[in-house]
């Protein structure tokens, strides 16, 4: 992933200082000239410009009085409130449409599918409160090439960090880390989502979560699935969009009675809490509880994440054939 311009990096806090009509004259100047040349640069000054009433305010209280020392302190606690509410985003056409991909300083905030347009105002971001919004450059279009390398299947992982400020409550926090732990070619039903999370009883409240994902793809929840392995509830209803995600993956799909969902009898499957995969017609499965099962698209799948195979049904001496 390409890194802020050092140059940027050095005139940050200038620029910040800048905008809010409190840098040097000498920082002034230099800030100045950087923005005729730098168009990232220059898009983040007017976003800092534009924060509601921070500048307005910050010129109309009386001197600050007392110390140098307190006088910066008061001005770095101003810099970091517009730091922490600035989102930088671009909006990409991609294979799903267009997707909007939205950071912050501490990272990617919000994956987001535009259906009603193509520029902000078709975001939730055009209404979600507490943030600012500039549209970005460099940084954004990296992880950007990254999206498209997963979508196009040379890619497995998506190791970015991740702002969940977006995130709705406690609970969806935990819905989604437990989510992000689904491994790539494997599904799991809701019910095994609200297993991993202590609350087996909770699955619509765990579909309810993951239809409000602020990071689909990333935080896989294309992944999770009805206990019939129905394709059930994506991002709102983009059943197309999930069923083309677990195809990249290479986990198999069909309708059947016009209902798209996986096809079990092809997939390996997981008993919570083992370490061993197995065929889907294992006898040890069918001995146990009744629980939810995790499914892996591959023997590859399964063994990347340090799965090994049944020692009672023998899936690598026995393969299921494609």
């Amino acid at each position: 992933m390409s890194e802020k311009p050092a140059v940027c990096v050095r005139i940050e806090d200038d620029l910040l200082a800048a905008a809010m009509g409190e840098a040097e004259s000498s920082a002034a100047k230099r800030v100045e000239r950087h923005l005729t040349i730098c168009v990232s640069c220059r898009r983040e000054f007017q976003a800092y410009r534009a924060v509601d009433g921070a500048v307005t305010t910050l010129r109309e209280e009386p001197p600050a009085r007392g110390s140098l020392a307190q006088s910066r302190e008061r001005l770095e606690t101003r810099l970091a409130d517009l730091r922490n509410r600035l989102l930088v985003y671009r909006i990409f056409p991609s294979p799903l449409g267009h997707i909007l991909i939205a950071r912050s300083e501490l990272g990617i905030s919000l994956v987001e599918y535009l259906e009603r347009g193509t520029s902000l105002r078709a975001s939730r971001l055009s209404h979600e409160p507490g943030v600012e919004t500039v549209e970005g450059g460099a940084e954004i279009e990296a992880i950007y090439r990254e999206l498209l390398e997963y979508l196009g299947g040379s890619r497995r992982r998506l190791d970015w960090p991740l702002d969940l400020r977006l995130v709705r409550s406690e609970f969806q926090r935990t819905v989604l880390q437990a989510t992000a732990a689904v491994p790539y070619g494997a599904v799991i039903p809701y019910a095994g989502i609200a297993r991993e999370v202590g609350k087996a009883s909770a699955t619509r409240a765990v579909a309810q979560a993951l239809r409000w994902n602020p990071l689909p793809i990333v935080i896989p929840c294309h992944r999770v699935i009805g206990t019939s392995g129905a394709l059930t509830g994506y991002a709102g209803s983009k059943i197309d969009i999930k069923q083309r995600l677990l195809s990249v993956e290479g986990v198999p799909t069909a309708k059947k009675a016009g209902i798209l969902g996986i096809t079990p009898q092809t997939m390996y499957m997981l008993y919570p809490g083992d370490r061993e995969y197995c065929l889907p017609t294992c006898p040890s499965l069918h001995e146990r509880r009744p629980s939810p099962l995790t499914r892996f698209a591959s023997r590859e799948d399964a063994e990347s994440v340090g799965l090994s195979p049944c020692t009672a049904c023998r899936p690598d001496l026995h393969p299921i054939s494609h």
